[in-house]
């Protein structure tokens, strides 16, 4: 009698302890490959600021998304990931923009206006400047990270001011 008492009662707990000791594992397995996904995307040899590089990681899987000015850039952000101890599957939905001379020169020519402005010298200066241009078929959208409103609001003007843009999207994001 007293063995089954102990069997309902602790049996159970061991099951639930262990469930959320595999919960607990399985959470930090997660976050170990967030973090090595952003590593080795940001690694890429070719990867700047005319790129943007976005992921989702869930569980084992992962799924690449954003757009990128070569080909190259696509397969290379999706054969490093795979390399990653602990991705089983990773879904590539990364977009390839157009080629077009004219989407070349308003890239060269927003980033020009942006990375010109004295305001942004400080980011200029990183590796991989935070402020991504992105150009397709004319329209610009600016994404990544500045440290204030101001910031954000000098790129969207710097970048409508650019000849031949025919619209630009603001996605910068505020530093918290």
């Amino acid at each position: 009698m007293h063995r089954r008492l102990l069997i309902r009662v602790i049996l159970p707990i061991l099951v639930a302890a262990l469930a959320s000791a595999n919960q607990a594992g399985s959470s930090r397995g997660t976050e170990r490959i967030t973090r090595e996904v952003r590593h080795e995307l940001v690694m890429l040899p070719y990867y700047g600021v005319f790129d943007n590089l976005a992921y989702k990681v869930d569980g084992s899987n992962v799924t690449l998304m954003g757009q990128v000015a070569r080909p190259t850039l696509k397969s290379d952000a999706e054969n490093v990931v795979k390399k990653i101890e602990g991705v089983e599957h990773v879904k590539n939905e990364i977009e390839v923009l157009p080629v077009s001379p004219s989407d070349d020169r308003i890239r060269r020519a927003v980033f020009r206006a942006v990375y010109g402005d004295p305001t942004f010298d400080r980011y200029a200066i990183q590796a991989v400047p935070p402020v991504h241009i992105i150009v397709k078929n004319g329209n610009v959208t600016l994404v990544g990270v500045v440290a204030s409103e101001a910031d954000k609001n000098i790129a969207g003007i710097r970048a409508n001011g650019v000849t031949g843009v025919f619209s630009v999207t603001n996605n910068l994001r505020i530093e918290k």
